[in-house]
Parts: C-alpha cells; structure tokens; sequence
C-alpha cells in the first residue's frame, strides 16, 4: 500500500507539470527547455514565502504567476529578439539556476516544522485517523482533476484554438489577422506557469527545496506525455489531458518497480533515460508499422 500510495502521489505531482509539458511539445511543438528552471523556481518561491508567514495556498498562486513570467520570458527571447526555441529555452533555464538560488538563499532549505497544503490544523482536522494516511493522494487528486478542468475548458475557447492553429498551422493564425508571436508567448507562459505550481507543490509534499530538483524534468514530462497519447491514442473518449495524467502515473510506477526489482535510487537517472528511450523506440516503430499497412 505504501509503494502505491508513493507512485500516486509522484505520479499526480508529475502530472501537473506533463500537462504543462503537452502544450508545449504536443500543441506549440516548442522544444522548452526552460521546464527544468521554472519547476524548481514554483518551489523557491514557495519556500520563500511559506517562511516569511504565507499562506501556503496562496503560494501555488503566486508560483504559478511567478513561472509565467519565465514562460513569457522564454517567449519575449524567440519571438521578438529571434533566438531559435530550443536555446530560448537554455537561456532561461540557465538564467534561472541562479534566479533559483538568490530566491531560496541557498542550494538547500528545510521547511518541515511549517504549515503546507498537506499539513495543518484544517487538513489534520478534516483528515482524522486512518484517513491522514491518504490524505497527500487526496489533495494531489483535486489540485490536478482542477488545473485539468481549467486547462480543458481553456482550450475550448478562442484563445486555446488559436493556441492549436498555431502549432499546426502559422499561416492560419496570421490569416485571422492574429498575432502568431503573441500566441506562442501566452501557451508558454501557461506551459511554465503549470511547471512552476508542480514545483510548488513538490516542495510542500516533501518539505524542502534542493536547488537540483528541476533537474530532468522536461524528460520526465515528456515521457508522461509520450506514454500516455500513445496509450490512449486510439481511445476516443480519453482526452488527451486525461491520457496525460494517466501516463505520468504508469511512468513512476515503472520507476518504482525498477527500484523493486533491486536497482538503487541514485539509478533514478539512469533508470529516467532508459525509460524515454525505450518509449521513443517503441513509439516510432508502431507508427511505421501502422504507416506500412496503411
């Protein structure tokens, strides 16, 4: 029961940044490497703030504004100064390192005696008894079933379809008399500022912040979003949010049986870039296989 509840709730934490990762790879098709400094900056903030007295839900607010703005950021570097996405992306990933570490103050703080989302008077009183022990899984599942909602009924509007036109078609958007560049700029504000509340939030399950904890996220978002569209590619009803989620569920339970199965925790890397690989390799031969018989 304790590994599950463990992949869970890695799992839900995850998914809330892989939802972030879909817009950027699946809509924009924008190669954002700058996921790997705003994840870590949602939880610098939030340890920040946590310590001087905030309220620990306000954070994920605040975390969420704070990785927009590196999103927009991002943006501002590929659209008006015409850098190439990918070293937009570096850029601003490097820049925050040290953005990170000025915030937090240092590589490494503990906040384990302060109120969180998880742990205070309200949620020991609403979760008594037996129900503590669920009740991280619980909260993770609301936060992530809201920002899907949110994100789902977004992309239903206006806004959200000139956000899919113009990762398939450019010319489309400029055609409606829309500004591409501006499009691009607000789904990556979006695409971070969801990085940035997952940090946020990773920091309140655990308790710390560690300046390395962004480190590989973008491979693990991508591979959450790549297991779970091509699981449920051919389910109709899944939405691909849905699929998102779910896949970045399979994707720690994988992890958590590699380590099971006797491998250490300081393979998670290792065990991280095996995992993608192989998802890839397996990806693109069933897309030649079905392209073969079509």
């Amino acid at each position: 029961m304790s590994i599950i509840l463990g992949v869970l709730e890695e799992g839900l934490v995850y998914a809330i940044m892989a939802l972030g990762v879909y817009i950027t790879y699946k809509i924009l098709d924008f190669p954002d490497l700058s996921v790997d400094g705003t994840f870590p900056l949602g939880g610098a903030i939030t340890v920040t703030l946590i310590l001087a007295g905030i309220n620990p839900l306000a954070t994920l607010f605040i975390a969420f504004a704070v990785g927009a703005l590196a999103g927009c950021i991002t943006g501002f570097i590929h659209v008006k100064l015409k850098v190439r996405d990918l070293l937009s992306g570096i850029i601003v990933m490097t820049a925050l390192y040290s953005v990170n570490l000025r915030v937090a103050g240092k590589s490494n703080v503990p906040f384990f005696n302060n109120d969180s989302i998880f742990e205070n008077s309200f949620i020991n009183r609403l979760f008594p008894g037996k129900l503590a022990d669920i009740s991280v899984v619980i909260i993770l599942a609301v936060i992530v079933v809201i920002v899907k909602l949110l994100l789902d009924h977004y992309l239903k509007t206006r806004s959200g379809y000139l956000l899919r036109a113009v990762g398939d078609n450019e010319t489309l958007v400029t055609s409606l008399a829309k500004d591409k560049g501006m499009v691009k700029i607000i789904g990556l504000a979006i695409a971070n500022g969801l990085a940035a509340l997952a940090g946020s939030v990773y920091c309140q399950q655990k308790g710390f912040f560690e300046i390395s904890m962004g480190t590989g996220t973008i491979v693990i978002g991508l591979a959450n979003v790549i297991i779970g569209t091509k699981l449920f590619k051919r389910i109709g009803f899944v939405k691909s949010t849905t699929a998102v989620i779910i896949g970045s569920i399979i994707y720690k339970a994988c992890v958590s049986l590699a380590i099971y199965l006797g491998m250490e925790a300081s393979d998670l890397k290792m065990i991280t870039s095996v995992l993608f690989l192989a998802i890839l390799v397996l990806s693109n031969g069933r897309e030649k296989k079905v392209k073969h018989y079509a």
